[in-house]
């Protein structure tokens, strides 16, 4: 073929692509967000149990994932085969104010060899057995602790058993054979090794549990994301979907499909595959690259065709944290060690917030950082060239404030600057012009516009969220006055003590609830249990923003249960918009068809900084 044919070929392969991306433009995402992820992008990190890096570094973190291999169940041999490791887990990342994530990597450290045995291990009854029981058991722990789990199924297994099978989902396995009750309705095939997820799910009850589906780039026999640069990406979605819908993508007997993909870019440091292997794992971050080559543009082309043709949304799972001042040598934790990659630097470089965006529209909710073995970069030690360290700088600057509001399905967001105001890089200014929630259009957005937002977005104060001062002390009506008690309401997170009534402020009677901020950088949140708030109402808490704190973000919020999927809905407002050292009015507008009571009620808080202090809320009405 001759290099005009060969140039000829590729831009029609790139034409047709784009063809695409503008069709997406007229079709927008598709798919709900689910309630977990707050209807923001997600950043969250790779952390193990009992660390506190994370919590120390002034980052509001999103999400903390942590794998869950072979002997989790008894600490692996260090406690009673009871999950109380992961009970924990749960209950110490939410301390800290993150969602905990579950990478269930399980099978292939059961008994009977490694990848290689999976449907081996999928056709021997005990094994199957012993491994749902332990599903269950995780199941049980994530109900009983009650807020947001994400799960994520089992890395490359479905990939793996594609390639086993010959992309047959009806071979066998012992699924009903294994004898567990709660599995008896389901079919003797790989199919049912996956759907016993969603069997297991509903069986316990873990509604507030998100599963996710891993995707791996290679499963249809194709690597499309480094190898097979040339071929169309619909034919190789198409295979890998066809293959899936059994196994719970699709309508199936559980009543229930997965409810997020998962997809990892890569599994280590693009240098470190260079170095030792020789393979090219580097992509090209240019915004006009072809997509038949190398790069974010073709796999963000990938991520797109799967939420066409699924309606799922994306987790972006173990991303490397490499950047180009990393040294190139093993990591034993000296500044720069590591290897060099641009997976950070793509999200959070000087183009961030156009790729964050570009991969929102694609259908990405959340962007999860960590090494996928020994010896790669970490964020530890990732110094940029400012001898700052890079992800915790560039990240933090995002999330403090506020994050990106995440588009509703049918809609993309704009370019960088594309309506509204800006914080930092984050403007929704979704299209068209309405929220981008879970709940049919009435989650307030997360942009610092004042309010303005295509009229969906409750103002922040009735004067414009600049706060109005505190006049007297009039009669206390509200729902929660805080007169005599702290009326249930409890504090959580690692930023905050203990809450208490109070004489110090009051913005109607005499009292108020006293917010202690300990010092500590991160999230807090302040709430109670079972408010009787009806569909649609609008909740008001008054509350005093003190002078000089480091708080830089305020969500009133409302999580409904289980018979709802554990709905959330905030209106996240930056303090820049409100008035320190006076009460300021915040509102959440609940949903049309929420329920009552409400599972929570609460405010959330972000701070930054080492500041001590109290923030006060009062007379909280609907």
């Amino acid at each position: 073929m001759t290099n005009t044919i060969r140039r000829a070929f590729a831009a029609l392969l790139t034409l047709t692509c784009l063809g695409a991306l503008s069709a997406q433009a007229a079709t927008g995402v598709q798919g709900p967000v689910p309630p977990a992820f707050q209807n923001r992008l997600m950043v969250g990190l790779f952390e193990e149990a009992g660390q506190n890096w994370m919590r120390d570094s002034a980052v509001p973190w999103d999400a903390r994932y942590r794998y869950f291999t072979k002997g989790w169940a008894d600490n692996w041999g260090y406690g009673a085969h009871d999950g109380s490791w992961a009970a924990s887990f749960f209950t110490e990342t939410k301390a800290q104010g993150y969602v905990p994530v579950v990478t269930y990597y399980q099978l292939f450290g059961e008994a009977g060899g490694g990848e290689g045995e999976t449907l081996a291990k999928l056709k021997n009854a005990s094994t199957m057995r012993s491994y749902f029981e332990d599903v269950k058991l995780l199941l049980q722990r994530a109900k009983t602790f009650g807020g947001p789990v994400i799960v994520h199924v089992e890395p490359d297994a479905v990939g793996i058993l594609q390639s086993q099978t010959a992309s047959n989902p009806n071979a066998y396995a012992a699924i009903a054979a294994s004898g567990m009750p709660e599995l008896a309705g389901m079919p003797n095939t790989v199919a049912g090794w996956s759907l016993a997820f969603l069997q297991l799910r509903k069986a316990v009850g873990a509604n507030n549990v998100v599963l996710g589906l891993h995707i791996s780039a290679w499963a249809s026999g194709k690597d499309i994301a480094f190898n097979s640069l040339t071929d169309p990406l619909q034919p190789e979605v198409d295979t890998v979907v066809n293959f899936l819908k059994p196994l719970g993508l699709g309508t199936n007997v559980t009543g229930a499909t997965y409810d997020v993909l998962v997809g990892d870019p890569l599994d280590r440091d693009a240098d470190f595959y260079r170095l030792t292997q020789g393979a090219d794992h580097t992509w090209d971050m240019s915004d006009t690259a072809s997509l038949t080559s190398r790069s974010y543009n073709r796999y963000a082309e990938w991520l797109r065709l799967w939420n066409q043709t699924t309606g799922k949304r994306w987790v972006l799972w173990q991303i490397p944290l490499g950047n180009f001042n990393h040294l190139n040598i093993n990591n034993s934790g000296g500044a720069r060690q590591g290897y060099k990659d641009n997976r950070t630097e793509y999200f959070f470089g000087a183009s961030g917030d156009a790729h964050r965006r570009k991969f929102a529209n694609v259908g990405v909710v959340a962007l999860m950082f960590g090494a996928g073995a020994g010896g790669q970069s970490s964020y530890q030690n990732d110094q940029g060239t400012d001898g700052q360290p890079y992800l915790k700088q560039r990240a933090g600057t995002f999330l403090n404030a506020g994050g990106l509001l995440l588009p509703a399905a049918g809609t993309t967001l704009p370019p960088p600057g594309g309506g509204g105001s800006t914080d930092g890089g984050t403007v929704d200014a979704g299209t068209p012009p309405v929220d981008a929630g879970t709940d049919g259009g009435t989650r307030p957005d997360g942009g610092t516009d004042g309010g303005v937002d295509g009229g969906t977005r409750p103002d922040a104060g009735t004067d414009a969220g600049t706060g109005t001062s505190d006049a007297g002390t009039p009669a206390d009506t509200s729902k929660y006055g805080f007169e005599s008690s702290a009326q249930g309401w409890s504090a959580s997170g690692a930023a905050l003590s203990a809450v208490s009534t109070t004489t110090a402020k009051a913005y109607a009677g005499a009292r108020s609830l006293a917010v202690p901020f300990n010092g500590t950088s991160g999230k807090g949140t302040v709430a109670v249990a079972n408010a009787a708030v009806y569909s649609g109402k609008t909740v008001t808490f008054r509350f005093w923003l003190p002078t000089g704190s480091k708080i830089t973000g305020v969500q009133p919020y409302a999580l409904e249960g289980a018979a709802a999927n554990w709905r959330w809905t905030g209106n996240w407002i930056a303090v820049g918009s409100l008035q320190a050292g006076a009460w300021n009015n915040i509102t959440v507008k609940l949903p049309s068809g929420s329920t009552s009571p409400l599972y929570q009620l609460g405010v959330e808080f972000q701070t930054t900084g080492t500041w001590k202090g109290t923030a006060y809320l009062d007379a909280v009405i609907w």
